[in-house]
């Protein structure tokens, strides 16, 4: 995987090119996918990249993208704003702490 992209479109196609095609989203315990209705424990989730993308002018613009495995092979792409307000549990800010 490449150690860097300029913007976070370039990011999104890359990796989805390279089969992290699932779109989670951030949930109290772990992440889920809308499309395949379906959720994943922070334990069942290894991070196995993230991209740090910075607004040069908003910083509400910031952003970090993580590439995730889950334990079944499932493999898809979480983005998180910085300092979003999201209730999540002590397990899942570990896990994305770690990164």
């Amino acid at each position: 995987m490449k150690k860097g992209y300029d913007t976070v479109t370039e990011a999104v196609e890359d990796l989805q090119s390279k089969g992290y095609t699932i779109d989670f989203d951030l949930v109290e315990d772990g992440v889920h996918s809308k499309h395949l209705k379906k959720e994943w424990k922070a334990g069942d989730i290894e991070v196995v990249q993230f991209f740090r993308f910075e607004g040069m002018t908003n910083p509400g613009d910031n952003m970090i993208l993580y590439a995730l495995e889950c334990s079944d092979g499932e493999k898809g792409l979480l983005l998180d704003a910085y300092g979003a307000d999201v209730a999540i549990s002590r397990e899942m800010i570990e896990k994305l702490r770690m990164h």
